[in-house]
């Protein structure tokens, strides 16, 4: 393992494909507060915005995938990503349900959505519906899916061989968090259209969806295509960490010699009042709980 003060976000390369799951790289940002995050988050937007210029100057090709639970902040964390990045030049894709032909061709229906020259392509989902929700929900055949994870890698490291430029992220939320979210959106009059019948159905299955993502994990990463697993139980720390582990994958620079906010930097206090009774000394994520908790009981 490399020690982190050399370079902490490059991959030894003697490491197993996913052994810098549990690398100090995810240290970074732990309880960050909010102003902190903000500042931080300006950073890296101004270093994807330079990654954005080499992959048009340079005609590249980059897929960044993004998957995870419902809840789990793919979405939120793709706006980040693109919020200052220019429009002509990325693509977000989030395909519906697919039609039975393009069940039957499912990597040519991902395929016609992989980058052109000069692009950067966000999958929010991706082809490994194939892999969790679908045999999880009964939305495939055992076939279709055996025949899937047999040939995946290889789909995909063809690609890769061919200058497509490939990055897999996994952001995993847990069932207490997803359930907060969930009752979040429910009565946010602004998000409450993001909660379908069909999450309450899903989470019946959560262990059944726990089996085919560890089979995911150990199927279906290699070293050319390897998963990156974010916990995604604090969105602040998620979109850093996404953000932070995209750049240091991608040789849009000679030498990737960013230095992420330290932790000494991070220190800011919150308070909060409710009901005559004072919460004080607060990180950001507690206050942001109390203050959501505080909402929903008020309605």
């Amino acid at each position: 393992m490399p020690k982190p003060s050399r370079n902490p976000l490059r991959k030894n390369s003697n490491m197993k494909s996913n052994d810098f799951v549990s690398s100090k790289f995810f240290d970074f940002y732990k309880n960050i507060d909010y102003p902190s995050y903000q500042k931080e988050k300006k950073r890296l937007q101004v270093e994807l915005l330079k990654l954005q210029h080499w992959v048009i100057n340079n005609n590249k090709r980059v897929a960044l995938v993004f998957e995870g639970r419902d809840a789990a902040g793919k979405g939120g964390s793709i706006k980040r990503f693109t919020e200052y990045m220019m429009p002509k030049h990325f693509n977000v894709v989030e395909l519906g349900i697919p039609t039975r032909k393009e069940s039957k061709n499912w990597f040519r229906r991902y395929e016609k959505h992989l980058p052109t020259v000069g692009e950067i392509t966000f999958f929010d989902r991706s082809w490994y519906n194939r892999a969790l929700i679908e045999p999880t929900m009964g939305y495939c055949s055992k076939s279709q899916y055996r025949y899937f994870m047999n040939k995946v890698l290889k789909w995909e490291e063809s690609h890769i061989d061919s200058g497509l430029i490939m990055v897999k992220l996994y952001l995993s939320v847990s069932k207490h968090t997803q359930s907060f979210r969930f009752k979040e959106r429910q009565v946010d009059p602004l998000k409450y259209w993001k909660y379908s019948e069909n999450d309450k159905y899903a989470r019946r299955y959560w262990d059944v969806f726990t089996k085919y993502k560890e089979q995911m994990f150990r199927r279906t990463s290699s070293a050319k295509s390897p998963w990156a697993i974010i916990n995604s139980n604090n969105k602040l720390e998620t979109r850093l960490k996404s953000m932070l582990y995209v750049l240091s994958q991608i040789p849009y620079k000679e030498k990737f010699d960013y230095r992420p906010l330290k932790n000494e930097d991070q220190r800011q206090r919150y308070s909060i009042n409710i009901d005559g009774v004072s919460f004080n000394n607060l990180n950001y994520r507690q206050f942001l709980l109390l203050e959501t908790l505080h909402g929903l009981y008020k309605k």
